[in-house]
């Protein structure tokens, strides 16, 4: 079978990404403007033998793909602001009881049920920091349909190697543009299956007992091994526990599994960067009209470049700091109050060059609003 091309919608795009990373299992509750995910998924699925389910609310299908997933399925839900903000608690007992699940977000205007039909990109730091706890967390984003179908196969694949919860972070323009797909042919784009446990019928299994390698094999829960799953503090057998020596180790092995990969998960592309000493941070479809500006000033003589970011959490510190290290200053471009510009000053090693970038209007940041920006920037004398 050979790649097909295809003119879609983001959340389209989304969809084919998912279906082939062999998603088999979908809970949701339509939201503006993920809806369309749901939508496309509700026909797609079925067909492939997959099951699709629309529950009461957001709450409810975050828990339904907890289920589907324990039982051995690839599963994936998506939402929006409010939604999103109702799947925190049961997004934290994903990430304690490790239980590989993706989440697509297509960020709409908040607060509250704010521009429900317009472009923001305000949900960077919940992505983050929205369930309570230490804990650590994997974002993908894009700004292209080509990569939301990439970073919704690589959401899978993270989900399921190191099996943790993934929060793929779209927004309303990406979501709704429609440009050009090529869906890769069966086989050609490697695909992470789920991890099951060779622990034979009968024999202890530890569902909570890391290989060598760190990964821990999975039983479909319901077969042939009987284990506890909880969201409290466990042990290895996912028995509830307050010793401090279990906490402390599960604690970090939560944390330690998702910092100590950053760099395997960290997904960007540069731009015009070979030389550059003026530098733009961006992400999302706010990096498709910031790589406008790069090729215009490029033609004007700046030498100025682009660092556009597929992964936001782990923050890719590394890729950052080596971007900045040569800059006068560094721009960051982003339709929130600046929340990957405070991850960005925390990796530079001058974080007094760096600046906010944005606007919060819900309207997509345009090229003009980038360059009078930049004439305020570079009339500060970096």
């Amino acid at each position: 079978m050979a790649a097909t091309v295809r003119f879609v919608q983001g959340n389209e795009a989304c969809v084919e990404g998912a279906l082939y990373a062999q998603l088999d299992f979908f809970a949701g509750y339509p939201i503006t403007p993920s809806t369309e995910v749901a939508e496309h998924l509700a026909k797609r699925l079925p067909q492939k033998g997959g099951k699709f389910i629309q529950m009461e609310d957001e709450i409810a299908s975050m828990c339904a793909i907890i289920g589907a997933s324990l039982t051995g399925h690839k599963v994936m839900t998506a939402t929006s602001g409010p939604g999103f903000s109702l799947m925190q608690e049961a997004l934290g007992y994903a990430v304690m009881a490790e239980i590989p699940c993706v989440i697509v977000n297509v960020q709409r205007g908040g607060p509250s049920t704010g521009n429900p039909t317009h472009v923001s990109q305000g949900d960077v730091n919940q992505a983050r920091w929205g369930t309570h706890g230490d804990h650590s967390i994997v974002t993908l984003t894009a700004s292209n349909h080509q990569d939301i179908f990439a970073m919704t196969v690589e959401a899978f694949n993270i989900a399921e190697t190191f099996r943790t919860p993934v929060i793929l972070l779209l927004d309303e323009v990406v979501g709704h543009m429609r440009e050009k797909l090529v869906v890769p042919k069966p086989g050609e784009v490697h695909l992470v299956e789920r991890l099951r446990t060779a622990v034979k019928q009968g024999i202890d299994y530890h569902p909570y007992l890391p290989r060598e390698d760190g990964r821990l094999p999975m039983s479909d829960f319901g077969d042939v091994h009987r284990y506890n799953v909880t969201g409290l503090y466990h042990d290895m057998w996912g028995f509830p526990t307050d010793k401090s020596v279990m906490v402390h180790e599960l604690i970090h092995h939560l944390v330690d599994k998702i910092e100590n990969n950053a760099n395997i998960m960290a997904h960007y592309r540069t731009h015009q960067m070979a030389d550059a000493d003026q530098v733009l941070i961006s992400y999302g479809s706010a990096a498709r009209p910031t790589r406008h500006v790069v090729d215009h000033l490029r033609k004007r003589g700046e030498r100025i470049g682009l660092l556009e970011l597929q992964t936001l959490w782990p923050f890719p510190r590394q890729a950052v700091c080596d971007a900045a290290r040569q800059a006068k200053f560094v721009g960051v471009v982003e339709m929130n109050m600046g929340q990957i510009l405070n991850a960005v000053k925390l990796a530079v090693e001058d974080p007094e060059r760096v600046f906010l970038i944005n606007r919060v209007d819900g309207e997509l940041i345009t090229d003009a609003d980038i360059k009078n920006t930049l004439r305020m920037i570079q009339g500060k004398g970096t």
